[in-house]
């Protein structure tokens, strides 16, 4: 059991880190779809795994990027697996409206809000649109996706 839950955390993992190459341009920057296979991923990991799926696909997505914030990436990778740890929560507790209604506000205004004071109110201002674009975007993309792969598991589960 451990080796399968490994092998789908990396599995995930490797999903975000390919979703990070996606890039759709919003504004200044460009939406990743890095947060899709983590959102997806809810549903057959634990939260710890989930989170950590998250953290690469944010991290991966910022590399390919160049790191614009520089070490403040870390601090959002942080953010993106508290994050997907408490959906990943919220979808085991079958609150399947208010996960996504966590997801979207915590990753758009909730994991900005640091940089209102770390870098400045202008960046926090310019940024939250952007972001809130993104996290909407890759929201209802796994929205549609997460039913979808969920059946295909059960029946996999199923014959195998």
């Amino acid at each position: 059991m451990k080796l399968r839950l490994l092998t789908l955390a990396a599995m995930f993992a490797a999903l975000c880190a390919i979703g990070a190459f996606v890039k759709i341009p919003v504004g200044i920057g460009s939406a990743a779809l890095d947060t899709i296979p983590a959102l997806v991923s809810a549903a057959f990991l634990p939260s710890v795994y989930a989170g950590a799926a998250s953290m690469i696909g944010h991290l991966s997505s910022s590399l390919y990027a160049g790191f614009p914030l520089g070490p403040l990436h870390i601090i959002i990778a942080g953010e993106m697996f508290l994050i997907l740890f408490v959906f990943t929560k919220l979808h085991r507790a079958g609150l399947r409206i208010w996960k996504w209604i966590f997801f979207v506000f915590a990753n758009s205004v909730l994991a900005t809000l640091p940089f209102y004071w770390i870098i400045s109110p202008g960046f926090f201002v310019t940024v939250l649109p952007e972001i809130t674009i993104a996290t909407v975007l890759n929201a209802g993309i796994a929205i549609v996706v997460s039913p979808l792969v969920e059946r295909v598991m059960a029946r996999v589960k199923t014959h195998a």
